[in-house]
């Protein structure tokens, strides 16, 4: 590929994150339209993986996030992605937390944000996914899942079974998202007697909805970088005890060890990026540890080369995803760490 996002990230790097943030997906939209993403991208060589019953292309994946409303698959798709995840989506659209609420720490290279599930609500989503080439033409979307902020989290497992109800038919796989710092009390979602009766209802949910449609989807849980080695055997554990398909490890943390003396380093939100890695990584290894090869694990965090991938399957991981990494080094890191994972 043409580095020619070394030129651009300059200028981009000017700019108020978020805003920078769309004009590059819409650019990217363009490139797409015009047909110019296939001169100047170099697809990975195919390196399938079989996971969870689906047949990944690579094992490099776009992480949630970064296309929250899945407004740019087709043009995300073409950067030579196994997979994407579209998300999180909740069942009714909300604004998100106010603005500003991205922010650059380049020293680091890192982000922290405070987004807030911002989205058109789920029905939208699902209409553009259908919508897109890249899904019509069976390429594998995933969709993460989430409660609005509006929604107590007594009654959070409604939201979820909602949502899922609506991704159902057209997601490869669903990823419950109880992991983002920016919704209020979300992540109490991850101790035990909250998290077993929402697996528990999404249980009986996929059963309802495998009958209804014939086929049951894989369901994915992504969890945070701050448990403790206890927290994260007991969700191991409730994932086989629930028959969740795997795990993604890991979210954004709310550490500021390695950034608090930086210019927004004290901002509140997930930060992500380079200072996660470790912490990502040792959540990989920890999980590993508990489950062997009884459940796959999505490696996310701080990949920024394609050693940092590396990195994440030596200590798990079946597949990677990125999103901070691509800010910092833009799409040429999709094919870097494909090579580097290539069998």
């Amino acid at each position: 590929m043409i580095d020619s996002y070394s030129f651009i990230r300059p200028w981009l790097f000017c700019l108020d994150p978020e805003r920078a943030h769309n004009i590059t997906l819409s650019n990217l939209d363009r490139a797409y339209r015009c047909g110019l993403l296939e001169h100047i991208v170099t697809q990975p060589a195919p390196d399938k993986r079989a996971v969870c019953g689906i047949t990944f292309p690579n094992p490099v994946g776009l992480a949630a996030g970064l296309d929250k409303d899945g407004k740019h698959i087709d043009a995300l798709g073409a950067l030579g992605f196994g997979f994407l995840e579209i998300g999180t989506v909740t069942p009714k659209p909300q604004p998100g937390n106010p603005k500003p609420r991205m922010f650059r720490l380049p020293q680091a290279n890192a982000i922290i944000n405070r987004m807030g599930f911002n989205n058109d609500g789920v029905d939208a989503c699902v209409a553009r996914v259908r919508r897109s080439g890249f899904w019509q033409s069976g390429g594998i979307v995933g969709l993460n899942i989430g409660k609005n902020a509006s929604t107590p989290i007594e009654e959070a497992a409604n939201d979820y079974v909602l949502a899922m109800q609506a991704v159902y038919e057209i997601a490869s796989y669903i990823t419950v998202n109880i992991s983002s710092p920016n919704t209020q009390n979300l992540r109490a979602l991850q101790e035990e007697g909250m998290l077993r009766s929402l697996l528990g209802n999404l249980d009986l949910a996929r059963e309802a909805l495998s009958d209804h449609f014939g086929v049951r989807k894989p369901l994915f849980l992504k969890i945070a970088p701050d448990l403790d080695q206890a927290d994260i055997n007991l969700i191991a554990d409730l994932l086989l005890e629930f028959g969740i398909d795997a795990i993604i490890a890991t979210n954004t943390t709310t550490s500021r060890t390695a950034v608090e003396n930086l210019t927004h380093g004290k901002e509140t939100g997930g930060l992500s990026g380079a200072p996660v890695r470790e912490s990502s990584t040792h959540v990989i290894k920890t999980l590993k540890a508990r489950l062997g090869n009884d459940l796959p694990i999505i490696g996310v965090g701080g990949i920024l080369s394609g050693q940092d991938a590396l990195e994440k399957t030596a200590a798990g991981a079946s597949l990677v995803q990125l999103y901070s990494g691509l800010i910092y080094r833009g799409p040429g890191l999709v094919s870097e760490c494909a090579k580097a994972l290539k069998r």
